[in-house]
């Protein structure tokens, strides 16, 4: 069979078909007595096993291995292909995300794809401090428009100077970060997670507070303490029974505890807290938790907070009854 009838049943080129013979790929076994190129049926069998692995991507050199050389493994090959495409994946998806994020900001004109497009490519540099400044070099239009690149960079970046300028670019972007930040909650990652509740923290704006008070009945307790110290010191009494929590098993209880304070006098819930507090106290019989309560309770202003103070200055514990002395003590002088 000559080269061009190979090309018509084959669909490769005559083009090809010499550029095979040129390299010692594919060489048609005769040629006719004009010397033109004349295939066997080895050939044409041949060419459909050099087309077959093309087709997974394979070089011309690779493929001439693989035929040529009795003592190659396939397996080798075929994990060189599957690591090259893996990679290949990996950069189209790349390249949707950064598609779709460019997308999402609704560009009306090039030149706003053009802007955007660094900012972009830094956040997703290998470079930490490349990352930090194309946070930084955003404005509150771009960090809207890039509001879903910014959380994704923020919920993995590794590097504290990094992640403080995403914190920031991502404040700017409002409400826009909600979205993503939301979903990021129900991550398999606790990191995740947390990294998620506490830029919502950050976010002061009625969705996020809502969010936040959600989160209070988390199953992480990570997030729920963290949405606990939010809400608190934002006045949402909803947070008042985790914050007593992490008071009570001394895990960040310090902040707790001024943010029950806070709560406190923002919200003229005194009373109730004080009341609350000794209720605790009366069914605690682990003497840290108990002074730390106790502690709790110097944060709370009024004349209900210095009653209960005064009244544990005669407690069971000599502890507790040495530091609601010397709280009670304070009080009085600030008062």
């Amino acid at each position: 069979m000559r080269i061009g009838e190979v090309a018509r049943h084959s669909g490769v080129s005559t083009r090809m078909l010499r550029h095979y013979d040129t390299i010692g790929l594919l060489a048609p076994s005769g040629r006719t007595s004009a010397g033109y190129r004349e295939y066997s049926t080895g050939d044409l069998k041949r060419l459909f096993q050099v087309e077959s692995l093309r087709s997974l991507g394979l070089s011309l050199a690779e493929i001439g291995t693989a035929l040529d050389d009795p003592g190659f493994s396939p397996a080798v090959l075929l994990d060189r292909l599957l690591v090259r495409t893996r990679e290949r994946i990996a950069r189209e998806e790349e390249l949707l995300a950064r598609l779709g994020d460019i997308r999402d900001g609704a560009p009306a004109e090039w030149a706003q794809v053009l802007h955007l497009i660094p900012l972009i490519r830094g956040l997703q540099s290998a470079l930490p401090a490349r990352r930090q400044s194309s946070a930084l070099a955003m404005t509150g239009k771009d960090a809207a428009a890039l509001a879903r690149a910014l959380t994704e960079a923020l919920l993995a970046e590794p590097e504290p100077n990094a992640a403080g300028a995403l914190k920031w670019a991502l404040r700017r972007a409002g409400d826009a970060a909600f979205g993503p930040l939301t979903w990021a909650l129900g991550s398999p990652d606790a990191r995740v997670r947390y990294r998620a509740v506490d830029a919502l923290a950050d976010l002061d704006t009625p969705e996020a507070s809502t969010e936040l008070i959600a989160a209070l009945n988390h199953s992480d307790p990570a997030v729920r303490r963290r949405a606990a110290l939010a809400t608190g010191s934002r006045g949402f009494g909803d947070a008042l029974p985790e914050l007593l929590t992490m008071v009570i098993d001394g895990d960040r209880d310090v902040e707790a505890a001024e943010t029950i304070g806070a709560l406190a006098r923002s919200r003229e819930l005194t009373d109730e807290i004080a009341g609350t507090i000794l209720a605790e106290l009366d069914g605690l019989d682990d003497p840290g938790a108990r002074l730390r309560l106790t502690q709790a309770l110097a944060e709370l202003p009024g004349e209900t907070s210095a009653a209960a103070l005064s009244r544990l200055t005669a407690d069971a514990d000599p502890n507790v009854a040495r530091s609601a002395t010397f709280l009670a003590g304070l009080a009085g002088r600030d008062g």
